[in-house]
């Protein structure tokens, strides 16, 4: 169990957290959230033990292993799955002591340690961790080295999964991740058999992969129970109330403040007076949670052309005159929003590249309307700009004719105030140079908007912000992101980048997940982009069969609901502070046993059915 004690904590004299206090039960898994700036890194730093507390304490059951990610891999030549081993710094000095110990007896306790820590199953669990990242079998016997910086951080993560800590500390775990190894993560963690405290922007991550939501606002931590829409609506239905509370006593003490004004210096109406002056001392305010303003996005308004405003012929694209892609068949009308989808290295980024026309056409014709405006936005753009230049001076030479005051309007259509305009681009967060880059990559007002990433780095207001500037631009939307709430939001097609070609994923993001978390080819990749006539259905199976499919589904959809029911009782039991009194240890290892073998049950179930819909999905259509 992790317990924060009325904990605060100052930098430079400015309260970051006041008194805060939490519990958060062992075994559970918690979504740290607030806006940015709030102090949320400050406090893993802080549980780490890495920061020293103003007042306040931070406690841990003894021994209680704390685990997070390092922020960068050395680039060294041991290869990515000897790296992941060597990160269970017990398992290796074990084995290592193995190899030259003499001693009998301790080479038995030795063995036997290993047995207890299932040490000779560590490759192969390392190695599942790793492809689940996104490395293949080949690329994980090569270097560290071999791999860029983003890439190293992924065997960081792998690394810090790999040791199983007693307490898990993620901060913004998703950033490095594409689709599937987000979709992956969210999968393990909501398996994972210890707590979980983790910093995410990702809703789909805050709604499968946790139970709890820890907020930090105004300085102070409360917890709440279920995933962040949940959340999000009890929060909503708080600060209603908070801010008619607020109305109410700001109308009473108008009132009480009007007597005193009138009759505090009546001696009649004296003693009245002074008794309504008691009672304003009194009234303690209630206060209007903070609530941040919607960063809002505004993306200019593109002129329209005749479709399709890009056209591909059997075109095949690459580097270096080697195909990375080919047979690409496909057209893009101004109105289209376009997913695409595919594990890292398949191609996504290359076709990105041709349709922005930063890549050239090896076979093949590409057709593009005359007058056709491109943007492109992606992470890499991010680090290109001038660290040693403000916003201001970035916009200014796009600008050369422009005043300040328009100069200044076109930053606060991205949510660039006045005082980020002014600030050298170094020195501001990732969140407000990830504006920035949007703002450049749109000035043109393009009629097509290609965007790799583009979440990475934003607060959830600032992502939502996002998707509603996305629904209401009037241009074509090319969209790769690991965010299911962006895609789910933005995109109305699926295009699939597998085998050095891309096809049109006929099923939505939940089949293509489903698929993903089954180990399964995705099913319904249907044919190339520029479909053809589609094959004849298959005869439908008899109606006995589905008949006895769909009880099938509903039989393991009532296990699932009876599972839930008895996960939801354990973790109320074990929210329960009683539990962990010292008369009731024993009771308190058998909740958390309990728990443990629900939420494996519950698993099972859940893939079950999934397998059950698929089933009956197949032999329906």
């Amino acid at each position: 169990m992790l317990r924060l004690d009325d904990i605060s904590f100052s930098v430079a004299g400015r309260p970051l957290i006041e008194g805060a206090s939490a519990v958060i039960p062992a075994g559970h898994k918690v979504g740290l959230v607030g806006r940015n700036g709030t102090g949320k890194t400050t406090l893993f730093r802080m549980i780490r033990g890495e920061l020293p507390l103003d007042t306040g304490t931070i406690s841990l059951p003894e021994r209680a292993r704390i685990g997070g990610v390092d922020q960068e891999v050395p680039g060294n030549e041991v290869s990515l799955i000897d790296t992941v081993l060597a990160a269970d710094t017990e398992r290796s000095a074990l084995m290592a002591e193995a190899e030259t110990s003499t001693d009998g007896t301790r080479i038995a306790e030795i063995q036997t340690r290993l047995a207890d820590i299932d040490a000779w199953s560590a490759e192969a669990r390392a190695a599942t961790i790793l492809k689940g990242l996104g490395f293949t079998d080949d690329e994980q016997a090569q270097p560290c080295s071999a791999f860029s910086g983003g890439w190293r951080m992924r065997v960081a993560l792998a690394a810090v999964l790999f040791t199983a800590p007693d307490l898990l500390l993620l901060d913004e775990p998703t950033n490095y991740l594409d689709l599937e190894g987000a979709l992956w993560l969210e999968s393990y963690l909501a398996r994972y058999p210890h707590t979980v405290l983790v910093i995410s922007h990702d809703r789909g991550l805050l709604n499968r992969a946790v139970g709890s939501i820890l907020h930090l606002e105004d300085r102070k931590l409360t917890l709440y129970q279920g995933g962040y829409d949940t959340f999000a609506e009890t929060r909503a239905a708080r600060l209603a109330n908070a801010e008619a509370e607020a109305k109410k006593q700001d109308a009473r003490r108008a009132h009480l403040q009007s007597y005193v004004d009138r009759f505090r210096y009546k001696a009649d109406k004296a003693k009245q007076a002074q008794s309504r002056i008691k009672a304003l001392e009194k009234m303690k305010p209630i206060s209007r949670p903070q609530e941040a303003a919607l960063r809002r996005f505004t993306f200019p308004e593109p002129d329209q052309l005749s479709p399709p405003i890009l056209r591909l012929d059997n075109v095949a694209t690459g580097y270096d005159g080697v195909p990375v892609l080919q047979r690409l068949t496909m057209r893009i009308d101004q109105d289209d929003r376009i997913a695409l989808l595919g594990r890292n290295g398949e191609g996504k980024s290359t076709l990105s590249k041709l349709l922005s026309g930063k890549l050239e056409v090896l076979d093949g014709k590409k057709h593009a309307a005359s007058k056709l405006r491109v943007g492109y936005f992606a992470q890499h753009q991010v680090d290109e700009l001038h660290l040693d230049e403000s916003p201001l001076d970035h916009i200014r030479r796009l600008y050369r004719d422009d005043g300040q005051a328009k100069l200044r309007a076109r930053l606060g259509g991205f949510g660039i105030g006045a005082e980020q305009a002014d600030t050298k681009v170094a020195k501001l967060s990732g969140g407000q140079k990830a504006r920035l880059s949007l703002m450049l990559a749109t000035t043109d007002a393009p009629h097509m908007l290609i965007l790799d990433e583009p979440t990475n780095h934003l607060d959830i207001e600032s992502r939502e912000a996002l998707v509603e500037a996305l629904t209401d631009y009037t241009g074509a939307i090319i969209l790769v992101s690991h965010d299911m709430h962006l895609l789910e939001l933005v995109a109305d097609r699926l295009w699939l980048v597998k085998d050095g070609t891309v096809r049109a994923y006929e099923g939505d993001l939940q089949t293509y997940r489903a698929a993903l978390l089954d180990q399964k080819p995705a099913k319904k990749e249907a044919a190339p982009a520029s479909a053809e006539k589609p094959a004849p259905k298959p005869k439908r199976p008899p109606r006995d069969m589905v008949l006895e499919l769909r009880q099938d589904v509903k039989t393991c959809e009532q296990r699932v609901e009876k599972l839930n029911v008895m996960r939801d009782k354990i973790a109320a039991k074990l929210a329960d502070p009683t539990i962990y009194a010292d008369a009731k240890a024993n009771d308190m290892e058998a909740w958390q046993r309990k728990y443990a073998e629900v939420m494996d049950g519950l698993d099972r179930a859940e893939a079950l059915w999934l397998a059950a819909l698929e089933r009956l999905d197949a032999a329906e259509n």
